[in-house]
């Protein structure tokens, strides 16, 4: 379960990085856009704008579920530094003292 969860959050994060590495910044950048009288788009740049907005959104709130869901499975199957702690203590609270302190 945990190893499917992983394996969608990592493509989520590959498809964020590249969402957000095609959406058009103010410099140019790698951005899809250049002005909508650039011929022959299917879309405009106002509608690819919106769009890539909608779908860095829609990847980011995901990537936010699984991580969420990753941290509750990996709980259920690790134990807690604390509670390793406590069962060192009571298997050496029983023990005898190594020191005599008799004579």
């Amino acid at each position: 379960m945990i190893t499917i969860i992983l394996i969608i959050h990592v493509i989520l994060a590959v498809s964020i990085i590249c969402a957000v590495l095609l959406q058009k910044s103010e410099g140019g950048g790698l951005g899809i856009g250049g002005s909508a009288s650039t011929g022959g788009g299917f879309m405009t740049a106002r509608g690819t704008a919106n769009f890539m907005t909608k779908l860095t959104a829609i990847l980011g709130a995901c990537f936010f579920l699984t991580s969420i869901v990753l941290a509750l499975l990996s709980n259920d199957n690790s134990s807690s530094i604390s509670k390793e702690v406590e069962k060192s203590i009571e298997l050496n609270s029983s023990k005898e003292p190594s020191v005599p302190l008799g004579n």
